[in-house]
């Protein structure tokens, strides 16, 4: 009897022995799919507009639109708030 106690009393308790901490946060999973962070912490992303109907598209448009830009400072700021932790 007292062995199922004890086994009861394991996973009840908290893990943080009578201290109470904040839950861990979230990150969005569609943010953590879509950006990177650059070496000196800035946020890059894939360029818009190059998945279809690239025909229509000028070869200027088509260039500009290829790999990843960085984010601007305004854009930057919301996309933290999706990553608390970084990437």
């Amino acid at each position: 009897m007292a062995v199922l106690d004890m086994r009861l009393l394991q996973r009840t308790a908290p893990a943080s022995r009578g201290r109470c901490e904040m839950p861990k946060l979230k990150t969005k999973s569609g943010a953590k799919k879509r950006f990177k962070l650059t070496a000196t912490g800035k946020i890059k992303a894939g360029v818009a507009g190059k998945r279809h109907r690239l025909i229509s598209h000028s070869a200027k448009y088509i260039r500009q639109q290829r790999g990843t830009k960085v984010m601007s400072a305004s854009d930057s700021r919301t996309i933290r708030a999706y990553m608390p932790y970084g990437l």
